[in-house]
């Protein structure tokens, strides 16, 4: 008399939980399908407009993160070096190069949830443009290090895997679908450990 009341029970429990289960994972795994990966470095332009995904949608409102406007600024983001390996806090890197051009841009570092680290009071936990130390060339080098470093140290004081972000602010970059042919920064693993 209970069995069939108990089999649709069970089955309904299935197919709630595995659908938003699976709408979690999906708001987890993307921001949406319009990304532009330049290296490892990874940027959804669209998500923060009106013609963005479903997806990408879904993922701002979840999260609750403030989208710059159209032409305000663009966020990159890297969860690898140039080798493709993942960034771990057990290595040190060297982010090199020069960034697209924008009015203002900062450097941070995150753990791979999208949470910012927060090395320390008196560690390094950011760079900007106006605080960086530049090349005759207008290049830098930023060590990303557990490590203290000369120069631009980013301090990572984090155990497992995280995530870089660049994000430029006030650049033409943003409203432009030239975006493939930027000359991003190169992340190159110098050591692991000790060395």
């Amino acid at each position: 008399m209970l069995r069939i009341p108990f089999l649709v029970a069970i089955t309904l429990a299935f197919a709630f939980g595995g659908g938003i289960a699976s709408s979690v994972w999906a708001l987890k795994a993307t921001a949406g399908f319009g990304s532009i990966a330049i290296g490892p470095w990874v940027a959804f332009p669209q998500a923060q407009t009106a013609t963005a995904d479903p997806y990408a949608k879904a993922h701002r409102a979840r999260a609750g993160d403030l989208l710059f406007g159209g032409a305000e600024g663009l966020v990159f983001s890297a969860a690898t070096d140039d080798s493709g390996a993942r960034l771990s806090s057990d290595c040190s890197y060297d982010i090199s190069g020069i960034t697209p051009p924008a009015r203002f841009w900062t450097f941070y570092a995150t753990t791979a949830d999208g949470v910012t680290l927060r090395p320390g009071p008196d560690l390094p936990a950011a760079i900007n443009s106006w605080t960086v130390l530049r090349a005759q060339d207008s290049s830098f080098v930023i060590h990303a290090s557990a490590a203290a470093k000369p120069n631009n140290w980013l301090a990572i004081r984090h155990s497992g895997s995280f995530k870089l972000v660049l994000t430029l602010l006030d650049t033409p970059t943003a409203g432009s679908s030239g975006l493939i042919d930027l000359a991003m920064p190169k992340i190159i693993k110098t050591g692991c450990g000790n060395a």
